[in-house]
């Protein structure tokens, strides 16, 4: 945990100095809401492979950096860009295709896990999953399992309730802490010191964040100290969990950022077409990641026009009439 005062990075020098080859990383945001984009970009062009991958239910991100190579292995419940892509689609032709090891959980597990590591407790125990596959589908091998200390021996653990004084045989499942080496996530506002303010929905961010070593924190708006400290109770991860702060505008997109800016329609149903294919999905990654020297430069080959059109309307934090086909 870093606890100086200022913490404010370029991107670049951030994913350089917390993101290695391998290591076993963690993004925020919820399908197509606060992925964050910018450092998922700047991930694929510093050309960073082997990464371990933990999410809660994410979209856009998680399927760049599959369809990029970045990751070998994905911890996830639910990969999906909701009606642009239902199943994310290279993440989907990665697990066909045998280039992908993964290990699904529900929703609910991966929030606890998350909640395990954020509360330094080994595992924590539920009743999700009982009477699925889920129990009985593991990714990883156990010859896996032993040469990675990070990956727990085993996916679940299912056992008799401890506490079962009436003898009604419940069982519940174990699921082991998430630790990080290091979360990503973008959120609305944050200062110099790292507290962070979030609006709306907070999805698994807080428990991502406080579950690992280290934290990168992207921002829509970087503010002063004493703007957070009016209305602390609206802040939701104190300065000493956060090692970077850096401060990208839209930040999230094309995914969508919660009173800032909408997702974008246009880019998505594009984006979709280029997934589709192999080679398309080359020229993406060349147009749109490896040709462009930073997010801001992205957002100049979008247009004002189209950044315009996704602008959030002040009273419902969302954009008014986009058309969302």
């Amino acid at each position: 945990m870093n606890t100086e005062k200022d913490k404010v990075m370029d991107i670049k020098d951030a994913i350089k100095k917390f993101v290695k080859n391998g290591s076993h990383i963690s993004i925020g945001g919820f399908t197509l809401n606060r992925n964050p984009m910018a450092a998922v970009y700047e991930i694929i062009r510093q050309n960073i492979k082997g990464l371990h991958l933990y999410a809660h239910a994410n979209g856009q991100a998680v399927d760049e950096l599959i369809g990029a190579g970045s990751i070998s292995k994905l911890e996830i419940a639910y990969g999906g860009n909701a009606r642009f892509a239902p199943t994310c689609i290279r993440f989907k032709k990665a697990i066909q295709d045998g280039k992908l090891l993964f290990e699904d959980y529900t929703n609910y597990q991966m929030a606890l896990r998350f909640l395990a590591g954020a509360i330094g407790v080994p595992f924590l125990p539920t009743k999700s999953s009982l009477g699925t596959d889920i129990l009985n589908k593991w990714g990883f091998s156990k010859d896996l399992r032993e040469k990675d200390p990070k990956i727990p021996n085993k996916k679940v653990i299912v056992m008799d309730n401890p506490f079962d004084s009436w003898g009604d045989a419940s069982k519940v499942v174990l699921l082991p802490a998430i630790n990080p080496d290091v979360t990503i996530i973008h959120v609305q506002k944050a200062d110099k010191q790292g507290t962070v303010r979030m609006k709306g929905l907070t999805f698994a961010d807080v428990e991502q964040a406080k579950s690992s070593k280290y934290l990168i924190v992207t921002c829509e708006e970087l503010v002063e100290s004493d703007e957070l400290r009016n209305d602390p109770d609206q802040n939701q991860i104190p300065f000493f969990y956060v090692d970077a702060v850096v401060h990208i505008p839209y930040g999230a997109y094309p995914t969508a950022c919660y009173r800032y800016y909408d997702y974008d329609p246009i880019y998505l149903n594009e984006y979709r077409r280029y997934a589709q294919d192999d080679e398309l999905f080359k020229k993406y990654l060349d147009k749109f990641v490896y040709g462009v020297k930073d997010h801001q430069d992205l957002l100049n080959i979008i247009g004002k026009e189209r950044i315009e059109m996704i602008k959030a309307d002040s009273r419902t934090g969302y954009a008014v009439n986009l058309d969302r086909k």
